[in-house]
């Protein structure tokens, strides 16, 4: 998941015109259903067969990092298909509130092209960036935390100024607003230091997480320029989480 800090708010400001955002959130959502984790397939079974079921999809539609570089070209899609599959409800539904929430505003600047190649190229590379860092590991890396994370970088370019509204667990979950540009680079800040900090196993993939925030940012930067960031009405900060 994205997760680390607040918990999100229902938006103020909601996209108008953002097929693409609410069709990836479908997908993923209907994908999640239709798969083992969801346990409402009963095929899948129950107990230790619904586990093995899970860990198999897991390793087939996910990135193992050990395997996407012994046989580059039979996995060399998994760091897409991985970006449409999760570990729980929790871990699908943190990761569908930061992408209805970030998502809309950004493919309406981007348009609904360029937002769609944006989000899976951007989520590619942050997966990618991450089994580089863990060549020998034989866990799945699965979520859609890569790409979402490049949507919150682009954001963060892009509408600096947006109020997001967030509930502070250290300070009794009180609602408080902030603009995006203290929000966004405090999270970041906080995968940095997360990620120095974890095992070695894919956990909760941070680094991940950087890559793609790094990604989203600097392609809004050298897409846009410095003439088009813009002050936009108030959005909101999720959380999230990324592997089974």
């Amino acid at each position: 998941m994205i997760s680390n800090w607040g918990s999100a708010l229902v938006r103020t400001f909601r996209g108008t015109s953002a097929p693409m955002t609410y069709a990836l959130i479908g997908l993923c959502c209907l994908i999640f259903v239709l798969g083992p984790a969801s346990g409402f397939v009963p095929s899948y079974g129950t107990g230790d067969t619904l586990l093995a079921a899970q860990r198999a999809y897991f390793r087939r539609w996910g990135v193992v990092p050990a395997e996407l570089f012994a046989h580059p070209t039979r996995e060399a899609l998994t760091p897409v298909t991985a970006l449409f599959i999760h570990g729980s409800w929790v871990h699908l539904l943190g990761n569908m509130l930061f992408l209805y929430v970030f998502g809309a505003m950004t493919e309406e600047r981007l348009g609904r092209v360029e937002f769609t190649l944006f989000y899976l190229v951007c989520g590619y590379l942050a997966l990618l960036g991450y089994a580089v860092a863990n060549t020998g590991s034989e866990q799945s890396l699965v979520g859609a935390s890569g790409a979402i994370s490049a949507v919150l970088g682009a954001f963060l370019y892009l509408f600096p100024r947006a109020r997001v509204t967030s509930l502070l667990p250290f300070l009794f979950f009180l609602p408080l607003r902030f603009p995006a540009w203290v929000v966004l680079p405090f999270w970041a800040a906080l995968q940095w230091l997360a990620a120095g900090q974890a095992a070695t196993g894919p956990g909760v993939a941070y680094l991940a997480h950087l890559v793609g925030f790094t990604l989203g940012f600097g392609y809004a930067w050298v897409r846009f320029g410095r003439t088009t960031r813009v002050g936009a009405a108030p959005a909101t900060v999720p959380e999230g989480e990324n592997q089974p």
